[in-house]
């Protein structure tokens, strides 16, 4: 575990070790000035001022060290903070999706505070139960070479049952699940009272806590062995220390004096190792922690070009692309056109969308933005070049006007009321919309999005069925938005109404990752293929 925090923290926790591995030393010394005391009652007054000053010193040492823990543990939490925060900036947008989301945030939560808090809270007494005992031993063998043999034969054992792992590796990845079925349940409440269904139980939530009772009911069983273990090796120990004591003591070889001072000795070693298995299971609970925090650091960043080039035009292609389905697909939309993309669900609309935005690097292919590799664009200029608007839209928890100026931060008031007047957006801009825009309708939180786009004014639009799933009003309050995003730029958008499909320039249909057929709505229709047998059973509204 030492090892893990020094390389998670490097030299930082140099200076915490060392005075936590002082102060647990002096603390052994301490009690070695218990035998002079009780061998010579009489005088026992120089060994008696002595003992108060290392008390003394050893507060002091203590405080020091406690402090310098503190001071780490604080100042390391807020680092990998900021180098967790770097790093999640800086990886591909297809590498987050739920359980992705899930898995992050009981990282950063409880995972970063377990972790690191051990130098704060676990790292000093870890390391008092180690060195305490070992120095007593030490001072019992300076004493008596064979009793302090004796106690150090337990040290293999002592070892061997704190180094034994409890069984449950993915007990934290259970509690992930269950945290996440926690606030499923809670977000549904509406769905669920709204269906009558307020004193069912929540079969998903109730499994997910299952697997959680059953993964620490095995973490506990598999740590019991070594709990039990380790107090039968402790007092087996001392048992043997005092049996080989009161032998030596008879036969004259040890003075009574000397063998209590030395009893006493051995108790104080063994209430500091009786913790380790408690602390032990909390720094492997921790270190647990720190590995998930390593591999999710050591993660791929999206890679950058050492020389980004800037395109001088907006038009899109597609040459020879593989990736997820699509097999290659290879497309071109001129600046300016309307592309829109149709297609059964599983076909690789979302994820042709995805890859103009580079959410993920292609496999095979290209895909070039004005005649250049997206990937040898620099990502801020890419983004800078591309509005995108989901199907799912979400808010953070600020003002509508917040979440519009998003878009473009440094707009001018008058620029985000035009916006916010062409997306039609509810009345009271410095309405609080809630987590996620909890506090606006579907169709709000839409608008709120298109005036977001229409704000950042990038010349290549994204849409991925933004009105899928509003009603009449709203769909028609998000067509006006959309139509007024759409003008003048370079569109890509995925739809599946007949009114947004025939806003295009150009259709494509895309079925299992390859186009089957492209042309206009009218060439479309008349060749009664798949496009056509699409417009029968989708519906013409707007």
């Amino acid at each position: 575990m030492i090892r893990t925090l020094l390389r998670a923290g490097g030299a930082a926790y140099a200076v915490p070790i060392a005075l936590m591995t002082a102060a647990a030393f002096l603390e052994g010394l301490l009690y070695a000035l218990i035998v002079p005391i009780l061998k010579d009652p009489a005088a026992a007054w120089p060994w008696l001022l002595g003992f108060a000053a290392a008390v003394a010193a050893l507060g002091v040492l203590r405080y020091a060290a406690d402090l310098s823990g503190m001071r780490v543990g604080t100042t390391l939490l807020r680092g990998m903070y900021h180098r967790l925060g770097d790093h999640l900036a800086r990886l591909p947008l297809g590498w987050y999706d739920r359980a992705r989301v899930g898995e992050v945030s009981g990282l950063a939560g409880r995972g970063l505070l377990a972790a690191l808090g051990v130098s704060a809270h676990l790292l000093g007494p870890f390391i008092a139960a180690c060195v305490t005992p070992l120095t007593i031993v030490v001072v019992i063998t300076a004493y008596d070479w064979r009793l302090g043999l004796a106690a150090l034969a337990a040290a293999p054992l002592v070892l061997l049952a704190v180094r034994k792992r409890p069984a449950g590796d993915g007990h934290a990845e259970v509690g992930d699940e269950a945290a996440a079925r926690v606030v499923e349940f809670l977000q549904a409440q509406p769905v669920l009272r709204a269906g009558g269904r307020t004193g069912e139980r929540f079969a998903l939530l109730d499994d997910a806590l299952r697997d959680l009772e059953r993964a620490s009911r095995r973490r506990a069983l598999s740590v019991l062995p070594g709990a039990v273990g380790m107090a039968f090796t402790v007092q087996t120990a001392f048992t043997a220390v005092l049996a080989l004591g009161a032998y030596l003591a008879l036969g004259g070889h040890l003075g009574v004096a000397e063998l209590l001072a030395i009893l006493v000795l051995a108790a104080r070693a063994a209430d500091p190792l009786l913790s380790l298995t408690d602390i032990g299971g909390r720094l492997r609970a921790a270190r647990t922690e720190l590995e998930r925090l390593d591999r999710l650091l050591d993660t791929p960043l999206l890679p950058e070009t050492g020389h980004p080039v800037r395109p001088d035009r907006d038009d899109l292609e597609f040459d020879g692309v593989s990736f997820r389905g699509l097999t290659g697909l290879s497309l071109s939309v001129p600046q300016g056109q309307r592309l829109a993309v149709v297609g059964p669900s599983g076909a690789g609309k979302t994820t042709l969308l995805q890859l103009i935005a580079r959410f993920h690097d292609v496999g095979e292919g290209t895909v070039r933005l004005g005649g250049v590799d997206v990937r040898d664009i620099a990502p801020d200029e890419l983004m800078s070049r591309i509005a995108i608007v989901f199907q799912d839209t979400y808010l953070f928890d600020g003002t509508i006007e917040e979440n519009v100026r998003l878009g473009r931060p440094e707009a001018t008031d008058a620029e985000v009321r035009a916006v916010s007047t062409a997306a039609r957006l509810p009345s009271g801009w410095d309405t609080t919309v809630g987590e996620g825009g909890a506090r606006l309708s579907g169709g709000e939180r839409q608008r709120v999005s298109i005036a977001r786009a229409l704000l950042k004014d990038a010349p290549i639009v994204l849409l991925d069925e933004v009105t899928s799933a509003l009603d009449p009003e709203n769909e028609a309050a998000v067509h006006d938005g959309i139509e007024r995003l759409m003008a003048g730029r370079t569109v890509v958008m995925v739809a599946h109404r007949m009114g947004t499909v025939r806003r295009a320039d150009r259709i494509v249909f895309l079925d299992e990752g390859r186009i089957v057929e492209d042309g206009t709505h009218e060439e479309l229709s008349a060749l009664g293929g798949r496009y056509a047998e699409f417009c029968a059973t989708t519906p013409a509204t707007r």
